[in-house]
């Protein structure tokens, strides 16, 4: 804590801009799972939300300097984490991604990873200290990235496991990658990626063909895709309203509440409605980037545009999965899906940027 200017100095915009899309998302989280067996989910996620909020504060008010002292302590302890959950975690609809942890409550340690993948990043970047990247630097960066994206791909979750590049990604960009060398990087991508094919599960081969055409298999693996587009298109300019949406009142929609919260919102407040809530998500990111800008040093700059970055590959990937423009991977909605332990990761990484925020006029 910074003396008595922590609580006028936090990002206040943010943290309104954040509160007003959870608010929505604890609104749609309700009528989605109305008359279901999920119907209690609304107000658990207000409890996450509470929890998160004391988490945001917590990280806060510890200098994020001494969190990056010890980004690869708790790198280490990731990949314990992530080790565990492939020996004694949950097995759910064929992964294995949760510890449980007591009272019916599981713990997903590859949404702390996303945390721990930010330190690490602008850690090791920002101990480079110079203007560009060598090869050798991305390489190892790239290893220390890498073993977390397979631990989790083992389990299988390829969806989580993806949302780690952009962090890696973006943190190169911007300590300043040679032409030469990101030109190499993309014909590698180019070149390694169809071999990545054969390394997937049958069912995520299946998500990836799908959404290129849903209606080859309109009641196997297109059907959720062919019901949101559904739902999304009803909606029309100012939706069916709260508690009324067809397809996801009548269950159509899978995980209306979940994966496909943008469908279900879609549906019951329309194209003005959704226009609305992306008007908020780009206000966050910018939000972002202005305490990105404002960082009192290059570590910072990682860390706010590590989480921008971040957030934004869950908006695009989500949006873009419920109007079958990208394939069904899983990725949560930030902020407005259900689900304890994503919610504590976003409120924590916001919790980065408030702390890089705080302690912008430090010397």
């Amino acid at each position: 804590m910074i003396g008595g200017r922590s609580i006028r100095d936090l990002d206040w915009p943010l943290l309104l801009i954040v509160l007003a899309i959870s608010s929505v998302g604890v609104l749609q989280i309700y009528s989605a799972t109305l008359g279901t067996p999920w119907s209690d989910a609304w107000w658990k996620q207000i409890v996450w939300i509470g929890a998160g909020l004391l988490l945001l504060w917590i990280v806060t008010v510890i200098d994020y300097h001494t969190l990056l002292g010890n980004a690869y302590v708790y790198y280490g302890l990731s990949l314990v984490g992530l080790a565990a959950v492939l020996i004694a975690g949950v097995k759910v609809f064929g992964s294995r991604r949760w510890i449980p942890v007591g009272g019916g409550f599981k713990f997903q340690v590859s949404e702390f990873v996303k945390l721990v993948i930010i330190l690490l990043v602008a850690r090791y970047l920002a101990d480079l200290r110079r203007d560009e990247l060598e090869w050798r630097d991305v390489a190892k960066l790239g290893a220390l990235v890498g073993l977390p994206v397979a631990l989790v791909m083992k389990q299988p979750d390829l969806g989580t496991a993806l949302t780690y590049l952009p962090i890696l990604g973006v943190g190169i960009l911007l300590a300043g990658l040679r032409l030469k060398y990101l030109l190499v990087l993309a014909l590698a991508a180019g070149l390694v990626l169809p071999s990545g094919w054969f390394l997937l599960r049958d069912y995520q081969r299946a998500r990836l063909t799908t959404f290129l055409d849903p209606a080859r298999d309109p009641k196997g693996s297109g059907y959720q895709v062919i019901q949101s587009k559904i739902a999304v298109g009803s909606g029309g300019i100012w939706g069916r309203g709260v508690t009324k949406g067809y397809q996801t009142q009548l269950q159509f929609l899978p995980v209306p509440h979940t994966d496909f919260i943008f469908s279900s919102f879609a549906e019951e407040h329309g194209f003005v409605g959704v226009v609305v809530v992306l008007g908020l998500y780009f206000l966050l990111l910018m939000q972002i980037v202005q305490n990105a800008q404002t960082a009192p040093d290059r570590a910072g700059m990682y860390i706010c545009m590590g989480v921008c970055a971040l957030l934004l590959f869950h908006v695009l990937v989500n949006v873009g999965m419920v109007v079958g423009r990208m394939p069904v991977t899983g990725i949560p909605l930030p902020l407005m899906s259900a689900g304890g332990s994503h919610i504590l990761s976003v409120f924590l990484m916001l919790g980065l940027v408030n702390n890089v925020r705080l302690r912008r006029f430090v010397n």
